[in-house]
């Protein structure tokens, strides 16, 4: 036999030998995991946690809950089976996690955690998937999974006040709070360009009693005044417009002398203007929404736009996105 021949022999049977040990030592790591004792299953998932393989420390923590229930680790390994869930990217399974915690360990002296993680699952779902790739606006979104993490938060700094999860919660219920009072505000004006003021108002007015602090607060107040006054409720639109003017002299619906600009026009995109995605036909509705005047009133501190009359964008401005030609104007005064 050749040297050569011997060398390819010993190598295989070196890798062979090796393939061997490797199977082997799968084998031993991945027993049957019923056949192992509660301190081997926790070093097992501990192990797993360590290296972020979450799917194999799932399937341990699951396996010491239902083998060891009693146990010397049953409450922590429920626990790290919620952080497992998180981490897994399965929001709806660390959420159940967490309440199961709450209710079989009321008194446990890291509950302030589950509560923590209650509110974090829904949290940081709209940072998955494609709110990582794509410019999309949470604010736009159903808010159902906000006002769940906000209230999940409140009941952490409500119940444990002192839990060393508190300061971060507050801060993310600043966020959810304005989040959920952006929604509110584009609900508002969703039915302004429809004309349902009384249901714009009662959206403005919510944000007003119960996100105070948020940065739509002085729009929701624009909205109250304007729809108030859309509706003849007078005293009501002149206490909206002084807590505006005290507040928020600087909003952008107060004119020079402070008096408050009602509009007259309304977004109401045109078919055309739909399909072409904004190239061609306009997104404007001439309609004079706003009274001519203010009803049983000479003296007011408002003030009215004209309706605004629009030119026509040249076709070089449409071809080349707006970069040339004209992009069209818009006159108008106020009377």
């Amino acid at each position: 036999m050749s040297a050569l021949q011997r060398y390819r022999n010993s190598f295989r049977l070196t890798a062979l030998l090796l393939l061997a040990v490797l199977l082997a030592s799968c084998g031993s790591n991945d027993d049957d995991l019923a056949n192992n004792t509660e301190e081997r299953l926790w070093e097992l998932g501990e192990r797993s946690i360590q290296v972020s393989n979450w799917p194999r420390a799932i399937a341990i923590m699951q396996q010491i809950e239902a083998q060891f229930p009693f146990g010397r680790y049953a409450a922590q390994s429920q626990l790290e089976l919620v952080h497992a869930y998180y981490m897994n990217n399965e929001p709806e399974a660390a959420r159940a996690a967490a309440d199961r915690f709450i209710r079989l360990y009321p008194d446990h002296q890291n509950i302030d955690y589950a509560y923590y993680m209650k509110g974090m699952s829904f949290y940081s779902e709209d940072g998955r998937i494609l709110g990582r790739y794509l410019p999309t606006d949470p604010s736009k979104r159903d808010p159902g999974k906000a006002r769940e993490s906000f209230t999940d938060f409140s009941s952490l700094l409500s119940l444990y006040p002192n839990s060393p999860y508190t300061p971060d919660a507050r801060a993310r219920m600043v966020y959810l709070r304005n989040l959920l009072a952006d929604y509110e505000i584009n609900v508002s004006e969703f039915y302004i360009n429809r004309q349902a003021y009384l249901a714009a108002l009662n959206r403005a007015r919510f944000v007003v009693e119960n996100y105070q602090g948020a940065p739509s607060v002085p729009r929701a107040l624009e909205i109250m005044t304007e729809m108030y006054l859309r509706l003849g409720l007078n005293d009501l639109a002149d206490q909206s417009l002084a807590i505006l003017k005290t507040n928020h002299p600087d909003s952008p619906q107060l004119d020079q002398n402070g008096d408050f600009v009602v509009s007259t026009q309304i977004t109401d995109p045109s078919f055309l203007y739909s399909v072409s995605f904004g190239l061609v036909g306009s997104n404007k509705k001439d309609t004079p929404l706003a009274p001519t005047r203010r009803p049983n009133r000479d003296d007011t501190p408002y003030s009215f736009a004209m309706p605004q009359t629009e030119t026509e964008r040249s076709w070089l401005n449409v071809l080349t996105f707006g970069v040339l030609g004209n992009p069209g104007s818009q006159a108008g005064g106020s009377q």
